[in-house]
């Protein structure tokens, strides 16, 4: 039988579909081409935000038009946060929670027996183990995903995922090596490690965040890359442990999500506008040439003008090499979805606008302070301009004249150019 798995949200999501998919192909599934029909057809959705949920929506209605036959399974943290949602879709045959990944396969098995809706979702407790996937490739990448840590206790006040994944759950060592030597077998040449709350990661099991990366790191020669971190995870020791590695990519993507204090207080984080410079300093005391990346929040339940400006000076003072801006989202079931003084649609539109523009020009002077350096870059793709694109140790983005026996190999390259947006580079003989 034909399976298709179609994975919205985050890199957490598509490690577990990943891990969803060799588990149907080891069973005898086969993976569906683009535009054929599947028997199975699995949505591994997001709920970071309302706009996320209704496009889980929105592709469960268009799969069941183009494949009414398809069986359709809707997984991931719109199932598991709420569960109610998938049970009232018609078209949605089976509703998986996040918990229990491994269940898939018996869960299908038993659909088919009786041929009506079923709900499979447990809930978290505070004592969960971590569910170790066995996952040895990526389809379709270059760069292979490796999930360390799942769950988050922080409950920011805007966010849901706390009850869509529990508490923090860090998986072994042994994992850790066992998952880099199954990519490494299989010709991969980076490694992001990813989390729910990365930088949690050991604070059930005794250990630490360094721990984990030094593991990967001494595993292999392959790259090692961080997914999203919380700020105050990156001091001084920390920093100092993973430099000592020279597969260790130096691109650090700290969530900032506001330059203001007091919306920082109202979100409910755990750092101050000090305390984040400071990490940065650090950073870059440490590594050489390394990229901070972040995400920023706009127009978030009370933010005035005035907190604002204070958020776009923040952001324009520390030189972010890119930044990921996007407007509040109210979500149900959080704290931030009751408070007072929501911004209006054109306020966040207006301020996400102005936001755009300050990261634009922290990015486009990151990149010209690329051009002549000597990068090593992973090519992965040839694109739309008849370039090969890939990423340097910092994941900055170079377009390169080759052929396609480059794919998959890691180059020294010189950086000769940029535009607002990536680099241009030549491949040194």
């Amino acid at each position: 039988m034909k399976v298709r798995i179609i994975t919205l949200g985050c890199k957490v999501n598509q490690f577990e579909s990943q891990a969803m998919l060799k588990n149907l192909l080891e069973k005898g599934y086969s993976l569906a081409e683009k535009n054929e029909s599947a028997g199975i057809s699995i949505i591994n959705s997001c709920a970071v935000t309302q706009a996320s949920e209704q496009k889980a929506v929105k592709l469960i209605h268009r799969l069941r038009r183009e494949d009414p036959d398809t069986v359709i399974v809707l997984t991931g943290c719109m199932a598991q946060a709420f569960p109610e949602s998938g049970e009232k879709l018609s078209e949605v045959d089976i509703v998986l929670g996040n918990k229990k990944r491994n269940a898939l396969l018996p869960t299908i098995e038993e659909y088919f027996k009786t041929r009506q809706q079923l709900t499979r979702v447990e809930q978290y407790g505070s004592h969960d183990d971590y569910e170790s996937l066995d996952v040895d490739k990526f389809i379709y990448r270059t760069r292979a995903f490796l999930k360390i840590e799942d769950g988050c206790n922080r409950f920011c006040s805007y966010c849901i995922i706390p009850y869509a994944r529990g508490r923090v759950r860090s998986c072994s060592l042994q994992y850790i090596k066992d998952e880099i030597k199954a990519f490494e077998k299989n010709n991969c040449h980076e490694v992001v490690i990813i989390g729910i709350n990365l930088s949690s990661y050991g604070s059930d099991n005794g250990l630490t965040f360094a721990d984990a990366i030094e593991t990967a790191c001494s595993s292999t020669d392959m790259r090692i890359r961080l997914g999203s971190l919380e700020p105050e995870s990156m001091d001084m020791d920390t920093l100092k442990r993973l430099s000592k590695y020279e597969n260790f990519c130096p691109q650090f993507h700290l969530s900032l999500q506001s330059g203001c204090d007091a919306t920082l207080k109202r979100m409910n984080r755990h750092y101050t506008t000090a305390e984040y410079s400071k990490i940065v300093s650090d950073i870059r005391s440490v590594f050489d040439n390394p990229a901070i990346t972040t995400d920023v929040m706009v127009g978030f339940a009370g933010e005035t003008e005035e907190e604002f400006i204070q958020s776009l000076s923040f952001v324009e003072n520390t030189g972010f090499s890119k930044v990921h801006i996007f407007p509040y989202s109210r979500r149900k079931g959080t704290v931030a979805d009751k408070a007072p003084d929501q911004c209006s649609p054109a306020v966040k539109k207006e301020r996400a606008a102005r936001m755009a523009k300050v990261a634009l020009t922290s990015r486009r002077s990151f990149l010209q302070s690329q051009v002549g350096t000597v990068q090593s870059v992973l090519i992965e793709s040839k694109n739309k301009y008849g370039y090969y694109e890939g990423y340097t140790m910092n994941y900055t983005l170079v377009y390169i004249k080759t052929d396609s026996s480059s794919i998959n190999r890691v180059y020294s390259v010189k950086i000769t150019g940029c535009t607002d947006d990536y680099c241009y580079g030549e491949i040194l003989p």
